[in-house]
């Protein structure tokens, strides 16, 4: 039993450092290093969607960190780095797509879904508001 044990918490632990992302930092500068993990929590893992490439396991956001650290060691600012993932991948990959005609929904869908909601609760307590209140028969 104690064997069983002791391989459950060596597989645990394997487990923990196979599916570590990037523990090493990127770049020996502290301040490129800070700028290289602020943007890759800003880009999103094409295949998971729910995460950026900083969070997630997989072998394509490891590809895109590996690109976006190149990309910046030659010098790349970090506009021009998500002008060119939006333009290969489209502005999907970015937690916040840049507003123009193609985003018009996306940035102006809440705020419409708002104020509909809005209308729509005015207009159900405006009736039920005009209608009289009855009286209860059992008094």
């Amino acid at each position: 039993m104690r064997r069983l044990v002791a391989m459950f918490v060596t597989l645990t632990l394997a487990a923990g450092v196979v599916y570590a992302i990037d523990t090493q930092d990127a770049f020996e500068d502290p301040e490129l290093n800070s700028r290289y993990r602020s943007l890759i929590h800003e880009i999103r893992c094409m295949k998971c969607q729910n995460q950026s490439i900083a969070d997630s396991p997989i072998d394509v956001a490891a590809d895109l960190r590996r690109q976006v650290r190149d990309m910046m060691a030659e010098g790349q600012s970090d506009q021009e780095i998500k002008d060119y993932l939006s333009s290969r991948y489209g502005d999907f990959i970015l937690y916040r797509p840049p507003l123009k005609p193609t985003t018009w929904a996306l940035w102006g869908g809440p705020a419409a879904l708002l104020l509909i909601g809005g209308f729509v609760f005015a207009r159900i307590v405006r009736t039920y508001s005009r209608q009289p209140i009855e009286a209860d028969d059992d008094s």
